[in-house]
């Protein structure tokens, strides 16, 4: 199963997008997290099917009705051997 770094541009904090891109994950049942950057962007790590995570992929681009997303940055990722992934969830800002 394929794991992707995303990294979200544009109005994307204070809009809702962490919350909303949580619940679209699960809803994929796609693993991983959603922070805030201090520098305004949003980034994510999408693990599961190939297909899902493409799904969130394409919803990154549009996120929620109240963003305006410049660009979305998507590389490939490792998971850490100590990184433990259960469900989806919204971190911290860093």
């Amino acid at each position: 199963m394929p794991t992707r770094h995303l990294r979200i541009t544009g109005r994307v904090q204070g809009v809702g997008y962490r919350w909303h891109m949580a619940q679209q994950a699960q809803a994929l049942n796609i693993q991983g997290w959603v922070r805030n950057r201090l520098d305004g962007s949003v980034e994510a790590l999408a693990h599961g099917p190939a297909d899902a995570v493409q799904a969130l992929i394409d919803w990154a681009h549009q996120g929620p009705a109240m963003a305006q997303v410049q660009a979305v940055q998507v590389s490939e990722a490792k998971l850490d051997d100590d990184e433990l992934l259960k469900g989806f969830e919204q971190r911290q800002t860093v």
